[in-house]
């Protein structure tokens, strides 16, 4: 007797996360005043990943609001609480459980790229300084299995003031730079996935990540 297949994962909405794009484009230019930078380097089809450095929780709603294309964030399950569990599942962004190996997660992030879709990343894992100086190796392993270029994204001014252990949101109405690099690919073109291979793999991300902020802080004097 035949076994019945087994359901195929439900990839997240393109269209859901079109939405979310114009509910970030409202949002962030109706409290602030975003500035993009870079955003031609997108390349206009195909798999790309965002990697975003994160510093502020508006990093996610900025940049899917700026960028020329739908954005799916993969976004810590914590977040998926109450009215925003069906709004965020809604506007196709990803919940992922950051304790464990979230299976689901990376089936559904993978098949957003093998979809030709945009698949976004905070490469940081948490909220930090934003500076890109502790990566994990989830970011190369995305990159290297899903055969997608990695497209540096430098959120800059959204942080508010230092020194807080909340820390608030940037004045209304001010300036938010974000800043989109050069697209690049973080394998070394054999294939490999092994464990060596992922760590070195995110040892070139981390250099190419901090260069990109280094470059992205000069040109806007933040």
């Amino acid at each position: 007797m035949t076994q019945p297949s087994a359901p195929a994962e439900r990839l997240p909405s393109e269209r859901g996360a079109e939405v979310g794009r114009r509910i970030g484009v409202g949002l962030m230019y109706g409290l602030w005043k975003p500035r993009v930078l870079g955003a031609w380097k997108v390349p206009a089809t195909g798999p790309v990943i965002f990697a975003v450095n994160h510093s502020h929780n508006i990093d996610g709603p900025m940049v899917m609001g700026v960028a020329p294309r739908p954005t799916h964030f993969l976004i810590k399950r914590e977040a998926f609480v109450g009215p925003l569990n069906p709004f965020l599942t809604g506007i196709g962004q990803l919940k992922v459980d950051r304790a464990a190996a979230d299976r689901t997660a990376i089936t559904r992030a993978l098949g957003v790229l093998r979809a030709g879709g945009v698949l976004g990343i905070f490469p940081e894992g948490t909220r930090g300084e934003g500076d890109f100086a502790s990566l994990r190796a989830g970011l190369a392993y995305f990159a290297v299995r899903g055969g997608a270029p990695i497209v540096p994204v430098a959120v800059l001014g959204s942080a508010g003031r230092p020194g807080r252990l909340v820390k608030a949101l940037p004045p209304l109405r001010s300036r938010v730079d974000v800043v989109f690099g050069d697209p690049f690919d973080a394998g070394d073109g054999s294939g490999r996935r092994t464990r060596k291979a992922l760590d070195e793999a995110t040892e070139r991300i981390q250099k190419q990540l901090t260069g990109h902020l280094e470059n992205a802080r000069r040109l806007t004097g933040r």
